[in-house]
């Protein structure tokens, strides 16, 4: 049996529109999810949306529908995008479906049952955009500290959950754990959050009717976080603990921005160690995108639509840019002049060049046929060397979910690709037919070397890389023993390559 991956993003939240932030967690995933499946991994890979709350609630009154509508139009917009982006994943879970709502009822009152939620009285300060509570000494002047928009008095009667009696056995859990928040910064944070003490946490609301009723208190309904968060579980089967459950939980990497962080690293395993249930693996919490230098926000119009850069640079691009741009885990600032840049010095000069160069060649000189080499000379070896490596050093990378460091492995070895024409100079060597068999090494070295980086650029550029494999004559998608040099068969007809990606004119 094939080993098991579970991966998942977070459920978005329908009162938005996809942005550039909801794409790259998504992207980051799916190539996760790519990889682990060329691994040999039999992959669980979830996303979906989150539902419920006062703000659905608010904008559904204001577009004159109910909430439910509000989320089945809006829903559409995630999934076209995923599907646009080529996402690949397993199940899109939503938080008003059934398996959804009958598993949190379940927890909910799993823990009611053993003294864990218990009824009481709450009054703070509540942000309605970020459905927060806040207490005195966290405000300023009157606004949340996340959003710095104003928050409201409020004071209801409400369930707990008794997080303060879960503190320390978390602490423990983090300090014998070091990989299980991620990047370290962030978990560091998350400690000293912890050692300022953990409170009793409101886990239901009767101010708003829009969500997953109380067991057995149906004026409250279940807080949107304990809701949301469930999900991870929910699709697996939960309460149903034998058959995908057994299979795939705990999952292997929670991948979200660093703005929810709080909620999957102390929220989240609490509610799981109430519950006896295993803590996630890892919780990998990303930077936010900027937009030349300034916040992504409605109000500045610099929002980063992904339909709209897909439709003008093509979805490869857009996968490649997210992940290359920025080390996963640091913030990134978006222009479209730095896109162009990668688009014209990496994909059209270094990758599209390679191929578009190599199987002209061979066209030219064996019509076509890849030849069988001949005995290695040192630079064909040293190619060779570095193509080999290359596997290793990129699934190092990924086991880090350092994605852009991958991508530079790969590109190290297309430089060298190109490097390579020029120091073996294939024109020279035809002009001799003595040299016919060196030339048949070189271009077979060359051929080989563009069939390994395509292998393990499938996961990042799906498409591209269907094309590329297809031009050297492979059909089917790369596995785990395509990762090794030799593959290429001689006597193959190779195509002569279309230009992979076109240069962009800066005045465009």
């Amino acid at each position: 049996m094939k080993p098991a991956f579970y991966v998942t993003t977070p459920i978005y939240y329908v009162n938005d529109v996809p942005h550039i932030g909801h794409a790259y967690t998504t992207v980051a995933a799916d190539v996760l999810a790519r990889y682990k499946r060329l691994k040999g991994f039999e992959v669980f890979f979830l996303t979906g949306s989150d539902e419920h709350g006062q703000k659905v609630e608010k904008a559904a009154l204001a577009a004159g529908e109910t909430p439910l509508e509000l989320a089945d139009r809006v829903v559409k917009r995630f999934q076209a995008l995923w599907e646009k982006l080529g996402i690949s994943h397993t199940d899109f879970i939503r938080t008003t479906q059934e398996r959804h709502k009958q598993g949190v009822a379940h927890i909910f009152r799993q823990l009611m049952e053993q003294g864990d939620i218990y009824l009481g009285e709450y009054e703070d300060w509540y942000c309605t955009p970020c459905e927060t509570f806040w207490t005195e000494t966290q405000i300023t002047d009157g606004k949340c500290p996340d959003c710095n928009r104003p928050v409201e008095r409020l004071k209801e009667e409400s369930y707990f959950f008794r997080m303060s009696a879960y503190g320390e056995q978390l602490m423990a859990h983090i300090e014998a754990n070091p990989e299980f928040i991620q990047p370290k910064s962030k978990r560091n944070e998350i400690i000293a959050f912890i050692r300022e003490g953990l409170r009793d946490l409101s886990v239901s609301r009767t101010s708003f009717s829009w969500g997953i009723p109380v067991p057995g208190n149906e004026r409250h309904v279940i807080y949107v976080w304990f809701d949301a968060l469930t999900n991870y579980i929910t699709a697996l089967g939960y309460p149903e603990q034998s058959g995908t459950f057994g299979r795939y939980w705990p999952v292997d990497v929670h991948l979200i921005g660093k703005d929810i962080l709080r909620f999957h690293s102390v929220y989240w395993p609490t509610f799981l160690m109430a519950a006896g249930l295993p803590l996630p693996k890892k919780v990998y919490a990303h930077g936010w995108w900027t937009v030349e230098g300034q916040k992504m926000s409605k109000s500045l119009q610099n929002v980063v639509e992904p339909n709209m850069l897909i439709d003008k640079y093509g979805v490869d691009v857009v996968r490649y840019f997210l992940l290359r741009e920025v080390p996963f885990g640091l913030d990134g600032d978006f222009s479209h002049a730095s896109l162009v840049n990668r688009i014209n010095s990496d994909l059209a000069n270094d990758l599209g060049n390679l191929l578009s160069r190599s199987t002209a060649m061979l066209t030219k000189y064996f019509d076509g046929i890849l030849q069988a080499p001949g005995e290695l000379a040192a630079l064909d070896t040293a190619l060779k060397a570095k193509a080999e490596a290359m596997a290793a050093a990129v699934d190092a990378c990924m086991e880090d979910l350092a994605f852009s460091k991958a991508l530079q492995a790969i590109w190290d070895v297309v430089s060298t690709g190109n490097k390579y024409i020029d120091e073996t100079t294939p024109w020279s060597l035809a002009k001799d037919a003595a040299n016919r068999e060196r030339l048949a090494t070189v271009m077979y070295c060359l051929l080989e070397t563009q069939r390994m980086v395509h292998c393990l650029l499938a996961p990042f550029m799906p498409e591209t890389s269907r094309k590329a494999l297809n031009v050297l004559g492979i059909s089917e998608l790369p596995v785990e023993t395509d990762l090794v040099w030799g593959k290429l068969t001689p006597g193959t007809r190779i195509a002569k390559a279309e230009a992979l990606f076109p240069r962009i004119e800066k005045a465009e």
